[in-house]
């Protein structure tokens, strides 16, 4: 064991008490949006059977050929640590009976594991929150999730952040599409790299994603899927655009753009960035028509998107989010006996439900619980000695501006704490 004591799994990091307020903000914003368009919240399990991400996610793809954390169960069944949200969804629509006869808009949050290269923006457990909505093939359902997602990054005051959109079509038109790809790729093969050698016997349409520079020359003029459209397709894409630029929502059609998953059909997306390096996408998604059918279920259209919480709260912190790291507003120090700071305590709580208050306990001397107060980050101490306690006041000493110290009535000091906390 090293001297430092065990250390945590690499690509698994651990979100700090100066941290969470953050991620909090942000996931309060994005739970009140979901809210806002009728989403409700559905809790999934992080452990699925294997079958699930092979089935939906694809064989060939760089996920499931390399990233998912796969093992055997004492009974030898393989299952896997979900990578991603949007299976384990469908697969609860179905066992349940939601997507029956109904229009189901879902959300959920938590952990996703891929074992990929730890760098910024990229973790092995990462955080998402993801949000689906099935029984609804209409291009305005398209248009709505894209411009609520814009509403979340606005409300979250994210700058330097635009949307990139492309449709992928059906698959029909995708398998038009993949004959002149191939075709084109075959007589540039001599210029491919190994691996989209290897994408080109599997899912040429990933080439795409490469980064390589040599083959990105190649991918410049390759056949686009655009032009191998069915008109239902195409239609329904200008439908989609025309709704966005209604509602004001910028965008750039990127023909490139083929999102990392086999099961989208039709419209795609991404919220990408260049202030977090490689890793530039915050927001993806797009319909997946096919999925629920191909899992089991009766033929059912569906769309949906992902929010990735790390790469989101590292924007919120490098444009200067506001935040206190979650510090107490107030620091209860206790000059008599302990029992009356407890009761003064929880009455301050009792009348100001959103005040943050650390109470001192464990002995101590006066200048010891003032420098206690110090360190704890709070805003005001609250003092509470034999004069105030007979008094029935508390005298507030400032610890961060030059407001000095006062003593004040019980109510008067619930107020003038009430303009600390915003309530």
């Amino acid at each position: 064991m090293s001297k430092k004591g065990i250390q945590s799994v690499r690509g698994f990091s651990d979100i700090l008490p100066e941290e969470s307020p953050l991620w909090q903000h942000a996931e309060s914003v994005i739970r009140r949006v979901l809210e806002a368009y009728g989403y409700r919240e559905i809790r999934l399990p992080v452990l699925e059977r294997t079958e699930l991400f092979s089935r939906s996610i694809g064989e060939v793809t760089d996920i499931v050929e390399k990233e998912m954390y796969t093992f055997e169960d004492r009974n030898g069944d393989s299952v896997t640590l979900r990578p991603e949200g949007t299976a384990g969804c469908v697969r609860a629509g179905i066992q349940s009976g939601l997507l029956h006869n109904a229009e189901p808009r879902l959300w959920y949050a938590g952990p996703m594991f891929r074992h990929e290269r730890p760098q910024k923006g990229r973790l092995r457990q990462f955080h998402q929150v993801g949000a689906e909505v099935f029984g609804v093939s209409a291009p305005e359902l398209d248009a709505e999730m894209i411009i609520m997602t814009a509403r979340m990054l606005r409300e979250l005051g994210l700058a330097d952040v635009r949307l990139q959109l492309n449709t992928l079509g059906t698959p029909e038109s995708r398998a038009a599409h993949r004959e002149e790809l191939v075709a084109y790729l075959r007589r540039h093969e001599d210029r491919l790299d190994e691996d989209a050698r290897r994408r080109l016997e599997t899912n040429p349409l990933r080439i795409f994603d490469s980064k390589n520079p040599e083959v990105q020359q190649v991918m410049a003029d390759a056949p686009r899927l655009m032009d191998c459209l069915d008109r239902e397709s195409a239609e329904h894409f200008a439908v989609v655009r025309n709704l966005l630029e209604r509602a004001g929502v910028e965008y750039e059609v990127n023909p490139a753009l083929v999102r990392g998953l086999d099961y989208y059909t039709r419209t795609v997306f991404e919220w990408v960035t260049d202030r977090l390096g490689a890793q530039g996408t915050v927001c993806a998604g797009g319909r997946f028509d096919g999925l629920v059918e191909q899992l089991g279920g009766r033929p059912t259209p569906a769309v949906g998107f992902a929010l990735g919480l790390e790469r989101l709260v590292a924007l919120l912190e490098d444009q200067g989010a506001p935040g206190d790291g979650g510090a107490p507003h107030a620091y209860l120090v206790v000059a008599t006996e302990t029992g009356a700071g407890l009761e003064a305590a929880e009455a301050l709580r009792d009348a100001l439900p959103g005040l943050r208050l650390q109470a001192h306990t464990g002995g101590g001397g006066f200048k010891a619980q003032l420098k206690r107060a110090d360190r704890s980050g709070a805003r005001v101490a609250l003092i509470l000695g034999d004069e105030e306690q007979a008094a029935g006041a508390l005298t507030i000493k400032d610890l961060r501006g030059e407001e000095g110290q006062q003593q004040l009535a019980f109510d008067d000091a619930v107020a003038y704490l009430r303009g600390l906390t915003g309530a």
